[in-house]
């Protein structure tokens, strides 16, 4: 997601009054925006059945608040809560911390009730700040539409003389580096003889991490555990080629908070 927005491909939000079963483009014009679909990969939870009630109950007549989409599509609770804590609510209920209030605030009713509505007096809560919309974000989806955690990371890492992907583009062969970046990759090939290859990303790009055998022994815990990974070491570049040979890690997790981002590993 973060490739295409630098790419300027424009990448529209889960939304239960736009998205699909599956991830869409929208719009006849060039360029089409991508919609993501209500069951995309990262909404753990969320059914097959669930996303298709939505799409049909909508079909007929377009929903007027999260009590209508819950009793006409059928859903649970928890599959509101779901929709809530993913921000897909929003054209019902504004924004997350009001979603994630409606959500929970539902209850199925009984049988003999349940076409009536409930008549009560919105509650209105402030909206949470960006730091805290990102983590939702990424806990909830997996991804952010909003902006990249380093960006809002980045005057602190600037204090540290951390280069971005963007800065360390141009710099020549050889010259020592220091970077960050939340790994998105590691990967040991059975042909590498125990060297890993990590992958970073921030704002900017992503940065290639070449770590030897020898600091894998060295540093294994910074290496294989952090999610935010700070790296300082040999930059290496031949032709459009550019790697960072790494020296020294260090874990900067905690600088991440409670954020739920994730690496593939592969041997």
């Amino acid at each position: 997601m973060q490739d295409a927005k630098r790419h300027r491909v424009e990448v529209r939000p889960i939304d239960v009054m736009y998205s699909d079963r599956d991830c869409t483009l929208e719009g006849v014009a060039h360029p089409s925006a991508v919609r993501l679909g209500l069951r995309l990969r990262q909404i753990s939870g969320m059914r097959r059945a669930s996303a298709e009630r939505i799409m049909a109950a909508r079909a007929l007549q377009p929903f007027d608040s999260a009590e209508d989409l819950a009793r006409r599509a059928g859903l649970e609770q928890a599959e509101m809560a779901l929709l809530a804590a993913a921000d897909a609510l929003a054209s019902l209920a504004g924004h997350r911390r009001n979603q994630v209030w409606e959500a929970v605030a539902l209850r199925a009713p009984p049988q003999l009730l349940r076409d009536a509505p409930v008549m009560e007096e919105e509650f209105d809560l402030p909206e949470a700040p960006e730091g805290e919309a990102v983590l939702w974000d990424y806990n909830a989806t997996g991804l952010t539409l909003r902006r990249h955690p380093l960006a809002i990371l980045r005057p602190r890492l600037d204090r540290h003389r951390l280069l971005t992907a963007e800065q360390l583009h141009p710099i020549r062969n050889g010259v020592r580096v220091r970077t960050c970046g939340i790994v998105t990759l590691r990967q040991q090939p059975d042909t590498a003889k125990g060297t890993i290859f990590v992958s970073l990303e921030d704002e900017t790009g992503t940065i290639q991490v070449i770590c030897w055998p020898k600091i894998k022994e060295q540093q294994r815990d910074a290496l294989m555990k952090s999610r935010l990974l700070a790296v300082q070491g040999m930059w290496q570049r031949e032709g459009e080629v550019r790697n960072l040979i790494a020296h020294q890690l260090r874990d900067l997790t905690p600088l991440l908070g409670r954020l739920g981002t994730e690496s593939w590993d592969f041997h």
